[in-house]
């Protein structure tokens, strides 16, 4: 099946959700035809690169979609790549191109109980999951933010857990999700788990969840987000490097 043209999107809105994480609001003419019921869907936006002087490609979270509309956060890093240095300077009027969406990576519904872990790359993402979930669902969130003032009100079920995790240098000590996965109960009953972040982090934590926890990929899904140092070409080839290792 082909993938359908990117689209010319409008900013429409902007907004400082969290000192570390900015929201573009695009829609307009161009978003006829985008699939209903696409939050937590990957998007691809053309960027303009002042160091190569070429358009990049970087992939993105659809937040929050309504009839017109779609909300895409950024979360703000101290190096700027093209990304954040156009959700920084974009005004509303601006247009970017747009290809997707991509495909929903929701965790499994059936499962009785949710562990979703991330960083703020994968806040978004997880925002939506959690938002998505039956009211009736149990389960912890594990999120990776900058500071205190970084830490979002998410909706979530009664029986949904929030556990924040204050690291100040984002790509450094990336133990400290899986540490504190690594202290949670681990309750009776088949779980659901659903973790993106950083890549030496999403290491870390997939050989806990597959070799002490025994999890299969019916119960997990794992992504590698970023990859300190690299854009985004050079972390999706270091994400295929790693899947072939695995497979050895």
């Amino acid at each position: 099946m082909a993938r359908p043209e990117p689209r010319k999107l409008n900013v429409l809105g902007k907004a400082q959700v969290t000192p570390n994480m900015l929201r573009i609001t695009l829609g307009g003419p161009g978003l006829a035809g985008f699939p209903e019921q696409q939050t937590s869907a990957y998007i691809k936006l053309r960027l303009p690169d002042a160091e190569s002087g070429r358009n990049v490609v970087r992939t993105y979270t659809v937040r929050r979609q309504r009839e017109h509309e779609i909300d895409v956060d950024f979360a703000l890093h101290d190096i700027c790549g093209p990304a954040t240095a156009w959700a920084l300077g974009a005004q509303v009027g601006d247009s970017i191109m747009v290809g997707g969406p991509g495909p929903r990576k929701l965790v499994h519904e059936g499962a009785d109980w949710f562990l979703l872990v991330g960083d703020m790359t994968a806040l978004p993402a997880i925002s939506a999951n959690i938002e998505l979930l039956p009211k009736t669902a149990k389960g912890t969130a594990v999120i990776e933010v900058v500071t205190e003032t970084d830490i979002q009100d998410i909706e979530k079920p009664a029986g949904f857990t929030m556990d924040w995790v204050v690291n100040p240098h984002p790509g450094t000590a990336s133990e400290v999700l899986l540490e504190r996965v690594r202290g949670l109960d681990w309750p009776e009953g088949i779980p659901s788990v659903w973790a993106a972040c950083k890549f030496s982090s999403m290491r870390a934590l997939r050989d806990y969840f597959r070799t002490e926890r025994g999890l299969t990929p019916s119960s997990l899904y794992i992504s590698s987000y970023w990859k300190l140092g690299s854009d985004e070409d050079r972390h999706k080839m270091a994400k295929r490097e790693d899947a072939e290792a695995l497979a050895i």
